[in-house]
């Protein structure tokens, strides 16, 4: 069972689960989680943290956003609160393109090696399952206007911001 598999079974992840999937230190999740409102982790009789799968796919969204895209934690944190829906789908196509490019790479390596032809049209069409399961299901300009419209039906509406007071200056006299 891959590692994907277990993780997506599992209830709780540890501190230390959770860091060794980012490969990034217990303080840097520590501190997402004060700035993140998203991240909402229980803690246990001795405090220590447990994180749902929804904690960690909430820490891909971030990681994401803060890691590879290098956005500041306030403009990640706004643009989690304004676009939650369309980043976890894009956080779910990389996945998917990730174990895409996994399987690329294992084709790639047993090519070099002396496979028989019925081994790589195999592989090759576990690749294009792989592939068809990426890529997004079509829909037509009027379903895509339909969610669309849902989707802006449901937002809440910005508050308007506060007008500012700005000193006059000699050229305003």
């Amino acid at each position: 069972m891959t590692d994907e598999k277990k993780r997506s079974r599992k209830m709780f992840f540890s501190m230390g689960e959770v860091s060794e999937m980012f490969d990034v230190n217990p303080s840097l999740i520590r501190f997402w989680e004060k700035r993140f409102a998203v991240l909402k982790p229980r803690k246990n009789a001795k405090g220590n943290r447990l994180f749902t799968p929804e904690d960690v796919e909430n820490l891909k969204l971030i990681y994401h956003l803060v890691k590879e895209k290098g956005m500041t934690l306030a403009g990640a944190e706004k643009y989690i609160r304004d676009n939650k829906n369309a980043l976890q789908r894009d956080v779910q196509i990389l996945e998917h393109l990730g174990r895409i490019r996994a399987v690329l790479l294992e084709i790639k390596s047993e090519l070099g090696s002396e496979s028989t032809d019925t081994e790589i049209v195999v592989k090759t069409e576990a690749l294009a399952e792989a592939v068809n399961e990426a890529l997004p299901e079509p829909v037509t300009v009027e379903e895509a206007l339909e969610r669309h419209e849902a989707d802006a039906a449901t937002e809440t509406p910005a508050e308007p911001s506060k007008p500012r007071y700005i000193e006059p200056t000699l050229f305003d006299l």
